[in-house]
């Protein structure tokens, strides 16, 4: 799992051309739902060590995040070869992060 938020954010062609599982999540260091949200996504990637994880900082101006439709932090799109297969947004619990790396694992 990153702790620290990429200083250079992927293009979304980088993220299109992805081909392994990842989690895009996005937000920011200084967010309380954010921060909350660290062991749950920190148990779901202890469970699938294949996904990779990318943690980009979003705010205006941001084009990933816009390009995804990001609103809200945190946003975690799950992805498979690049394509979204799951997305979560403000994950409430473990069992929502987990339920969504299985649907990396089915597609």
């Amino acid at each position: 799992m990153n702790t620290p938020y990429a200083e250079v954010e992927p293009t979304r062609a980088e993220v299109d051309a992805l081909r392994q599982p990842a989690l895009l999540e996005f937000g920011t260091p200084w967010c309380g739902w954010c921060r909350a949200a660290q062991p749950l996504i920190a148990a779901g990637l202890a469970e699938h060590p294949q996904v990779r994880h990318l943690k980009v900082e979003d705010g205006p101006g941001r084009p990933l995040g816009r390009s995804f439709g990001v609103k809200l932090w945190p946003t975690l799109v799950f992805l498979e070869d690049g394509k979204e297969v799951a997305r979560l947004v403000r994950p409430d619990g473990a069992a929502a992060v987990q339920q969504a790396m299985e649907q990396i694992d089915a597609a």
